[in-house]
């Protein structure tokens, strides 16, 4: 856990350039690994299996593709286009695919139910800049689908962001049915990187969540399964060292993408794919420091947490209100003689609330706002300003499925609230009253001061009557 600051700050600390050599060098590297270690692609070129490939350059090596031994009368090929990965801990912890062609639905299924698949995480869109890049292997919501010995019915669907859909099927094969949860990332643009990490990590902890304790290797595809799959593999890879403690002071994301490479031709397949690797993993590791911190003052038994909001809350409020009933019993409001009024050494204030900061939390001004400061202003001009709440703005409405190039960030949220305006003393009319006036959500009057007031004026109520005191008040008492 020590070695994880000083991880991250080389992270932050790495310049772009730097990142630039690094791919150069896994390209070139690549080519001597294949090399060097005799990998090679017979399966997938030969003359019965090349129809199967949807891209005639991606072919897994045949040291470590997944070969398919469960027969079908549809299909007794061993061949599809998708490689074993090893996980952190050495076991075939990934199956890194191609998208299904509409000839390969039922192998795709095959290799599910051979291997007891439980969890698929797909990384791309049917149909992606006017070409198809998956056929849809799922079925549509009580309408099951059959492909080959295989039927596929939904068990549900949801959206929790714009940035993924969660499918729950139920499959059955030879009156047998298990359970598979379908992850689709629609934020990933093909040959491109998303907008942001958080999308990706957020996916990452259901799908892993959803995994559980399962042993199964987890499905990863896009469309070819190399550039946008061998990411997804990287980011799970390096989070599943970090869990399991094996992350050590030589950490190198190029030789992890070395190692990928060996397994599966093209992962990460671009320099920008490269590159959110490693402002991923900053995210990734700020995540995990900030669990680990959590988790160490939860633990600690002797320390005394912080009361609640709430809590501190109530307790101010009826202090507050104690204070206000014992100085009305002791204390007399007299209204002194009429004198003429002198202006103020300092100006009057007053406490306005901003509008919300880009944080969504409303804060106080840095300096006190002059009501009437301006030359010449009467002695009997109205001394407190009246806030009003500006009109809250018509949300827009949401457009349609968004195309990958104009996509908005996910986490951006209209803001809400009510927002403020202030209205000058001068524009008052005879009917604004001469307090300033604030909107509050709490109902439960029961003091002299609503507890979202500003406090002033507490112990005397608010004249219901002409603005002149009633005489009885002027006489000063002896």
């Amino acid at each position: 856990m020590e070695l994880l600051p000083s991880l991250l700050s080389a992270l932050k600390a790495v310049d772009p350039g730097t990142v630039d050599q690094e791919y150069n060098m896994v390209r070139s590297q690549s080519v001597s690994l294949k090399r060097e270690l005799g990998l090679t692609t017979e399966a997938g070129a030969l003359k019965e299996n090349i129809k199967k490939n949807r891209y005639k350059d991606i072919l897994p090596y045949d040291q470590s593709r997944v070969v398919l031994s469960l027969p079908t009368t549809d299909s007794n090929s061993d061949y599809i286009n998708a490689s074993f990965i090893r996980g952190a801990t050495g076991d075939c912890h990934y199956i890194a695919c191609q998208g299904p062609l509409s000839s390969t639905l039922t192998d795709f299924w095959r290799m599910i139910w051979q291997f007891d698949v439980q969890v698929i995480i797909m990384a791309c869109r049917e149909i992606e800049m006017g070409k198809r890049k998956c056929e849809c292997y799922w079925a549509a919501a009580h309408q099951p689908a059959t492909f080959g010995p295989f039927t596929v019915s939904s068990q549900g669907e949801t959206q929790p962001n714009d940035d993924m859909v969660i499918r729950t099927m139920d499959v059955t094969f030879q009156q047998i049915t298990r359970s598979v949860t379908h992850y689709q990332f629609l934020s990933w643009p093909d040959h491109d990187v998303p907008y942001e990490t958080s999308g990706v990590l957020d996916l990452l902890e259901r799908a892993r969540t959803s995994q559980g304790a399962h042993t199964s290797p987890l499905l990863i595809h896009c469309s070819a399964g190399c550039g946008r799959t061998g990411v997804i593999c990287a980011l799970n890879y390096i989070h599943d060292l970090l869990v399991s403690k094996k992350i050590t002071k030589d950490f190198s994301i190029l030789e992890i993408v070395l190692e990928l490479r060996r397994q599966r031709p093209s992962a990460v397949q671009t320099k920008d794919q490269y590159q959110f690797i490693f402002t991923a993993v900053t995210s990734l590791l700020e995540r995990f420091l900030q669990a680990s911190q959590h988790q160490l003052y939860c633990n600690l038994p002797e320390q005394k947490k912080p009361e609640t909001r709430s809590t501190t809350a109530r307790v101010s409020s009826a202090k507050r209100l104690s204070q206000q009933v014992t100085m009305n019993d002791t204390y007399a409001v007299v209204n002194k003689p009429k004198q003429p009024q002198v202006p103020p050494s300092g100006p009057a204030y007053s406490i306005v609330a901003n509008p919300r900061s880009s944080s969504g939390a409303r804060t106080l001004p840095l300096s006190h706002h002059y009501d009437n400061d301006s030359a010449g202003a009467s002695a009997a001009a109205p001394i407190y300003s009246t806030v009003k709440p500006r009109a809250k703005p018509h949300s827009l409405a949401l457009s349609a499925t968004p195309i990958y190039d104009i996509a908005e960030p996910a986490n951006h949220r209209p803001r809400e609230g009510p927002q403020y305006t202030l209205v000058s003393a001068d524009h008052l009319t005879a009917d604004d009253d001469d307090y300033e006036d604030f909107s509050s959500s709490v109902s439960d009057m029961t003091g002299f001061c609503s507890p979202g007031g500003i406090g002033f004026n507490c112990r005397v109520q608010k004249p219901r009557g002409p603005r002149d005191p009633p005489a009885e008040w002027s006489r000063l008492e002896r």
